[in-house]
C-alpha cells in the first residue's frame, strides 16, 4: 500500500527531530554524572535512554500518519531499541556507538545479495522517488552498496579512535552530510538513465 502524503516539514521533523534532540541533550548533559539506584551513569547514557522512546514515538507517529514504514525505518527502530537498550542496561556506550555500523552493514549486505541475484532491491523501495531505467538502478545500487560499507567502516574508525563528543558530531552531521553529498554527485547518472529523458528521446 502506498504511503499517504503528509506535510513535508512534519515528516522531516519526525525523522530528523529525534536526532537533533539527542544532539542538544548530549551537549547539555555530556559533562554530568548521575547516580541512579547506586550506579553512576554518564550523561551520554541518560541521553540514550531518553532517545529510545522518543525515536519510537516519532516512528509510530510516521506510521500512523502515512500508513507506511520503510524497511530501513523498521530495522533502525529495532536496532535502536536493542543496542540503545544494551548501552543503558550495561552502562556501556559502545553498544549504541556500534549501531550505525550494523545498520549500514545490514543494508549493504542486503543490496549486495540482490546484486548477486541480478536485482536492485534499492529500486523496490525508491522507485517512486527516482524513476530510472533498469541499468541506472543497477549502477546506483552498486554505488549505494559501496557507500553503506564505507560508512560502516568509517563509523567503526570514528568511535574506536576518537572521543564520544567527536562521534556524536559525526553521527549527527557527518553521516547525514555524507549521504547528501553522495546523491548530489549522482546527477550524471540520474540525467542519463532517467525515465523522462528516455521517453523524451523516443518521441
Amino acid at each position: 500500500m502506498a504511503a499517504k502524503q503528509i506535510n513535508p516539514f512534519l515528516k522531516s521533523a519526525l525523522e530528523i527531530g529525534p536526532i537533533l534532540v539527542f544532539f542538544a541533550a548530549y551537549l547539555l548533559l555530556k559533562d554530568r554524572t548521575f547516580t541512579i539506584g547506586g550506579t553512576e551513569y554518564q550523561g551520554f547514557i541518560l541521553v540514550t535512554a531518553g532517545f529510545i522512546p522518543l525515536m519510537l514515538a516519532c516512528t509510530a507517529a510516521l506510521w500512523k500518519l502515512t500508513g507506511h514504514l520503510s524497511p530501513m525505518q523498521i530495522v533502525t527502530a529495532v536496532l535502536i531499541v536493542v543496542f540503545g537498550g544494551l548501552s543503558v542496561w550495561l552502562n556501556d556506550d559502545r553498544f549504541f556507538k556500534m549501531k550505525p555500523t550494523l545498520i549500514y552493514l545490514l543494508f549493504g549486505t542486503a543490496l549486495g545479495i540482490g546484486l548477486l541475484r541480478g536485482e536492485s532491491y534499492l529500486r523496490t523501495v525508491m522507485e517512486g522517488v527516482m524513476p530510472l531505467k533498469r541499468e541506472g538502478w543497477m549502477i546506483l545500487t552498486k554505488r549505494v552498496t559501496a557507500l553503506f560499507f564505507g560508512l560502516a567502516l568509517l563509523n567503526e574508525v570514528i568511535w574506536r579512535t576518537m572521543s564520544t563528543e567527536s562521534w556524536v558530531y559525526f553521527k549527527t552531521f557527518g553521516l547525514t552530510a555524507a549521504v547528501f553529498a553522495f546523491f548530489m554527485t549522482q546527477g550524471k547518472l540520474f540525467k542519463r538513465y532517467g525515465l523522462e529523458e528516455a521517453e523524451g528521446k523516443a518521441e
